[in-house]
């Protein structure tokens, strides 16, 4: 490892929406013993807003987060890679933990789905969380 805690990267194409929401939880439920990284592969302008309002919901403020492109260097010194629908884009390098999460992108979703989203994230954070520090969060919603 490239660090004292295990090193997290999301990564999905504009990094305004699951990836973000990704981080957001992650960050909520494991503190300071996971670092935390996101990025996009062609990152927008700003995180959506919809998913701003949906995590705000739970206690999470993302509003101050902005999207970052993927940088190979974070990629590379991350301990595991969780992309979200990023396809070819996505970094590859050898011995790193890699994840797929199939989700729906919230970009343009009301909000009762991009809520649907964010519960589907959380549930796969909560595990990743128990996975990576053997601790099960009960933080939360």
């Amino acid at each position: 490892m490239n660090s004292p805690v295990p090193a997290v990267l999301f990564v999905c194409v504009h990094n305004a929406g699951r990836s973000q929401m990704a981080a957001g939880w992650l960050r909520h439920l494991a503190g300071d013993a996971i670092e935390v990284r996101s990025a996009g592969s062609e990152p927008v302008e700003e995180v959506n807003p919809v998913a701003i309002v949906a995590m705000h919901e739970v206690g999470i403020d993302i509003a101050t987060e902005r999207p970052t492109i993927l940088d190979w260097n974070a990629a590379r010194s991350s301990d595991v890679i969780i992309t979200m629908g990023c396809g070819d884009a996505c970094p590859v390098f050898p011995g790193k933990r890699y994840e797929d999460w199939t989700l729906t992108d919230p970009a343009g979703q009301p909000l009762p789905v991009v809520r649907e989203v964010r519960d589907q994230i959380r549930d796969r954070v909560v595990q990743l969380v128990a996975d990576l520090t053997g601790d099960h969060p009960v933080r939360g919603h």
